[in-house]
């Protein structure tokens, strides 16, 4: 049997580690490394997003393209920030709602195919099914709009320490079942996956084709790392994204502090690492 392949074209580098760097030094790596697209993890200094608007996309998407990149999925920061999709108080649930419609309009702007989201999170004292409503029905109006703009919402896990809600496969599943609208999709996260204990193949098994899109990086099993500072097989999940016929992105989201200094050096060793699964190369 030959060796698994996965395309370059469905590598997305990201930049969360290049958030002390500017916007075209992390694009110019991207384009010297000869990937073709990119994930791009909407916060400054890199773009602006709030609840009230955000800012000058058509020259963000220009910087992009103009190093023959493509913006394929755009992920709001919505874990560190005050913006979340699960909010109680009554002008929170105003402002949240209006950050993320802002952030689905910038996407479709970018020109990208899809943007990432979780469920938030909750307050831990409450009870867990009222939280989970509201996720439910913040992820449905979102999904609403994001089907006027063109996007498709892909929805990931997060781990136990960042979430009650959305943390493992049952939970995806149970979310995506009662959102139930097209433009709502599965995204994996091998972190929280791998933390969960979880594998690929059963990723597979329960949403087939409804994912659309993967935070694809090495873990042990915490920490989003380069391919290679792990203990997860490269090998045998590519051989399981061929097994399956995956034709969805591979965002390389990789935030270990240990990257910050040097994003460059990282990216360049993790798409090394990458490279030998990639077609005809």
């Amino acid at each position: 049997m030959g060796c698994p392949t996965i395309r370059r074209d469905q590598v997305d580098g990201m930049n969360i580690h290049w958030a002390q760097w500017s916007l075209d030094a992390f694009l110019d790596c991207q384009a010297r490394l000869g990937l073709t697209g990119i994930e791009l993890w909407a916060a400054m200094p890199h773009l602006w997003i709030d609840c009230l608007g955000y800012y000058d996309a058509k020259r963000i998407r220009h910087k992009i393209e103009s190093r023959g990149l493509v913006a394929n999925v755009l992920c709001p920061e919505n874990v560190i920030s005050p913006y979340q999709v699960n909010p109680q108080e009554e002008l929170y649930v105003d402002r949240c709602r209006a950050y993320f419609s802002n952030g689905i309009r910038c996407a479709a702007e970018l020109g990208c195919t899809c943007l990432s989201i979780n469920s938030g999170w909750g307050y831990l004292n409450e009870d867990r099914e009222e939280a989970w409503k509201r996720t439910r029905d913040m992820l449905r109006s979102l999904a609403e709009l994001a089907q006027a703009e063109g996007v498709v919402l892909t929805l990931e896990s997060l781990r136990p320490q960042e979430s009650q809600l959305v943390v493992t496969l049952a939970d995806t599943k149970r979310m995506l079942d009662e959102v139930d609208h097209p433009n709502l999709k599965a995204m994996v996260d091998t972190v929280a996956m791998s933390v969960s204990g979880e594998t690929l193949d059963q990723w597979f098994d329960c949403l087939g084709s409804d994912i659309r899109n993967m935070h694809f990086v090495d873990c042990n099993p915490y920490g989003h790392l380069v391919w290679g500072d792990g203990d997860r097989s490269l090998g045998d999940w590519v051989r399981t994204l061929a097994n399956r016929g995956y034709d969805g992105f591979l965002g390389q989201e990789i935030t270990d502090e240990r990257y910050l200094l040097d994003p460059a050096s990282a990216d360049f060793r993790n798409v090394h690492n990458l490279e030998r699964y990639f077609e005809d190369e």
